[in-house]
């Protein structure tokens, strides 16, 4: 049985549809829905473990990733 890793999905509306990043491993991947959008960013996710090598994974993973909101004065 293959393990699974719990990655952050950023999913964001660009013009027509939406694009999910993963931050931890900067891979992205876009759709006409968000969940059209997620299921490719999984797919994305899973060819990527495929098919890197170890030292590749190693080096492109962030382990410490904060997603958080700011306010910051405009105008």
């Amino acid at each position: 049985m293959k393990s699974a890793q719990r990655l952050t999905a950023i999913i964001e509306r660009e013009d027509d549809g939406f694009v999910a990043l993963c931050p931890e491993l900067d891979i992205a991947s876009e759709g006409e829905s968000i969940e059209q959008a997620r299921t490719n960013l999984i797919e994305a996710l899973t060819l990527f473990f495929e098919t890197a090598s170890a030292s590749e994974v190693t080096r492109r993973f962030h382990n410490e990733v904060f997603v958080t909101q700011v306010e910051v004065p405009v105008g």
